[in-house]
Order: C-alpha cells, then structure tokens, then sequence
C-alpha cells in the first residue's frame, strides 16, 4: 500500500512538473521575474517577501538563500521575508490578519523595491493587501501562484504561476523550484559567476 502512495505521488509530482514546463509563459515569466528583480537590486532595491504557512516558508527560503548563499559564496543581496513572530501577532490582535504583510510593505517598501507575493490560490487577503500598498509605495510585484483567474495573479506585476492541482502541496513544488531557478539566474544577473 504505501509503495503505491509513494510512487503515484511522485508521478503526480512528476506530471505537474512537465506540465508547467509545457506553458508556453512558463520560461519567459521566469525570466522576466528575474529581470524585475535584478534591476531593482542593481539600483540598489531591495526584495520583501510574503505569504501563510508553507507559502511563508518559501518566502523566508527565497529572502534566505539571497542574504546568505545559494551554491557559492558571494556578497549579500538585500531581501527579507515578513516572518518576525512579533510583529506578525502584533499586528493581527491590534488590526487584523488581513493587514499583517500590507503594514511591513508600508513600513519597510521604498520606491523601487520588489514584492515577491506567495499564494497557492492567489486569494490571500493579506498577501493581496501587500501588493496593493507595494503598489501604492512604488514597488514592483512579483506573484507566485496557481494558474487560474485569481486576484493575485491579475495584480502583479509578473505572475508565475503553477498548474492547478487538487492540491497545494503540488503547487508549492513548483514555487520552490522557480525560487531555486530563479535564484540561480538572479546571481549570474548580478554577475556572480
């Protein structure tokens, strides 16, 4: 029984895969997500990163492996993920959920940065109002997300979006594997070879 759960779920994970790569926007918004984001870094911008639960940790992951290293050692790039324990039970008990990652981007986001929105449904309220003050402060916003008609995916900027599944876990597959290509990108980008 579970030789079978094992191996239907990595043909699951395997079929997604191919079927991402298949898009034919697939290559090209990752491209482009790597442009938004190496231009803003060479003016001297930063990358501010959000979304709930395993989106969050993909977040964190993404700003990690910029500030400290991916495959080889190289200057740090400036990014952060909006994870501080405190400030993110703050803000909900004093104003709300929904306005947790909005008030850091109005904080912390300055002309120029970037957004990177984490969403496998592309409905999180509070990664949505994220965007739409990064929006207002002059930020550009990446999203990743599922491929559908969601809000997230029709705000940003750049949308890199994940097949549909039944489930998110496959969706966050794909999105920590555009984080890692993108990341790979990005250091040739800024000449890190």
């Amino acid at each position: 029984m579970k030789e079978q759960i094992i191996a239907n779920s990595l043909a699951e994970a395997r079929d997604t895969l191919e079927r991402f790569l298949a898009h034919p926007h697939t290559i090209n918004s990752i491209g482009e997500m790597v442009n938004v984001m190496s231009a803003a870094l060479k003016q001297g911008g930063k990358i501010l990163s959000c979304g709930n639960g395993g989106s969050l940790c993909d977040a964190m992951h993404f700003a990690e492996e910029l500030t400290g290293r991916f495959r080889k050692n190289r200057r740090p790039l400036p990014a952060m993920a909006i994870n501080d324990p405190a400030y993110l039970t703050c803000t909900s008990n004093d104003f709300s959920y929904e306005e947790t990652f909005s008030r850091w981007v109005e904080a912390f986001g300055c002309p120029g940065d970037v957004l990177l929105g984490i969403s496998t449904s592309g409905n999180s309220e509070n990664v949505l109002r994220a965007v739409r003050m990064a929006h207002e402060k002059g930020l550009k916003v990446i999203a990743l997300t599922c491929e559908s008609d969601n809000p997230l995916c029709r705000e940003a900027d750049v949308s890199v979006c994940a097949p549909c599944s039944r489930y998110s876990d496959r969706i966050q597959e794909i999105h920590i594997k555009v984080i890692h290509i993108a990341i790979e990108a990005l250091e040739t980008e800024m000449g890190f070879e």
